[in-house]
């Protein structure tokens, strides 16, 4: 048995990942413990243990993520930077006395908080980087996730690729000087980047290699497919679909479910072209809002894996969790991206041929009709994303990912124990 202290960026989407973890490692007979900031505890319906360091940032988690779902240009990501950046001081400040006292063998961390590899390397821990959303291990043509710029290797896409990073750095300023001041108190080699402080060892993302841009292999990076926790057999679904009328499925995930205007246009479309629309709002819609959107179903969250057996399309924000699961059915994918690494998901989504991608500014129901149109009826479409739906199936998942996990941490555990003494 050993001890894991898991630490998830404070997203209900990258929660769900870590939780699927935790519960594969709880059943393996290890000790799983959550180390999050305060007012993150509610977004988890796992039982495994979570322990809080103290509130950070300008009214907490929640007013946060509220910001963080209404990104606005510049300032927008400006902000979300300076709020990250207060829970990455957060949890360096109270983690070494928390970890110490639960005395852990491994360290499991998201790529989006750097704290994860800071306090691992502080407390001499082994370190597992999980990627819940697209990976940021840079390989030669990939552009930043964040960025929806194509696959590109040739010297001109190398050096637009360096001026991207570049603009980066300027941007990410805030928490480049976080990252820096945390690494000089624990007295570690410079680190600066979020990319400096992954995981020199063991690095896992919830993608396939179908998916993502063509990556060189890398003996410490390990694409293992979708990161799910247990669904229930074939859940009965309360939704009487029309088996003659394509069905559209729409979600915007947990944080973009309020886009209220957006969801009309796409109900529009949809009934243009005489199909059925399910729209899913993750709870940000009210019941009027909802009603008023005019689609055949509407409902605040529904089982994805069974919605996409019934569905001809999925419209979507670009999140990796909608798009995996759309793909694993071998549904075509129109992404509509908002912010985080969605511009990079909804370019993949394009280049693999698997889907089309729309930008969210001044998008027209009439656009988005001829867009579903194409994808409807272009049967190779359909056949990419079964192509990827299957190396999907048979990649491995979160099981994999605990087998890789355990083998990282089963070195000289008995040695790192006597260090947190």
């Amino acid at each position: 048995m050993s001890r894991f202290v898991l630490i998830p960026s404070p997203f209900v989407s990258h929660i769900r990942v870590f939780e699927a973890l935790a519960d594969r490692l709880a059943a393996r007979g290890h000790e799983v413990t959550f180390l999050v900031n305060e007012g993150a505890r509610p977004l988890f319906v796992s039982s495994a243990e979570v322990r809080s360091v103290r509130s950070a940032g300008r009214g907490g988690i929640e007013a946060m993520l509220a910001r963080a779902a209404r990104p606005n240009g510049p300032f927008g990501i400006l902000s979300t930077v300076a709020d990250v950046s207060a829970l990455t001081d957060a949890l360096c400040l109270d983690g070494p006395m928390i970890c110490r006292a639960l005395r852990p063998d491994a360290v499991i961390g998201d790529e989006m908080e750097p704290a994860a590899g800071l306090l691992a390397r502080h407390l001499s821990l082994p370190l597992v980087s999980v990627a819940a959303a697209l990976p940021m291990t840079p390989a030669p043509g990939i552009p930043l996730p964040f960025l929806d710029w194509p696959f590109d290797p040739s010297p001109e896409g190398l050096k637009r690729n360096e001026g991207g990073v570049t603009v980066a750095r300027v941007l990410l300023s805030r928490q480049r000087r976080t990252i820096a001041k945390w690494a000089e108190r624990f007295g570690l080699s410079r680190l600066e980047t979020a990319e400096d402080c992954l995981s020199p060892a063991l690095r896992i993302a919830q993608t396939v290699p179908g998916f993502d841009f063509p990556r060189p292999p890398q003996s410490i990076f390990h694409a293992v497919g979708p990161i799910r926790g247990e669904e229930p057999l074939a859940p009965v679904l309360p939704f009487a679909f029309d088996p003659a009328r394509p069905l559209v499925f729409a979600s915007f995930g947990t944080m973009q479910g309020h886009r209220r205007g957006l969801f009309s246009k796409i109900v529009r479309a949809a009934r243009s072209l005489g199909c059925q629309t399910l729209v899913a709002h993750c709870g940000r819609l009210s019941e009027r809002d909802a009603k008023a959107l005019g689609a055949d179903f509407v409902t605040d969250f529904a089982p994805l894996g069974e919605v996409m057996r019934h569905a001809a399309l999925c419209v979507t924000h670009g999140g990796m969790n909608t798009t995996m699961d759309a793909l694993r059915a071998g549904v075509p994918v129109l992404a509509v991206p908002i912010a985080f690494d969605q511009p990079g998901v909804a370019a993949r989504i394009a280049y693999h041929g698997v889907g089309e991608r729309l930008p969210r500014v001044m998008v027209s129901a009439r656009r988005i009709a001829s867009s579903m149109e194409r994808l409807l009826e272009r049967r190779e479409i359909r056949e990419n994303a079964g192509r990827i739906g299957r190396e999907i199936q048979g990649s491995g998942g979160a099981e994999l990912a605990v087998d890789l996990i355990e083998r990282a941490a089963g070195v000289d555990a008995y040695r790192r124990q006597a260090a947190l003494a």
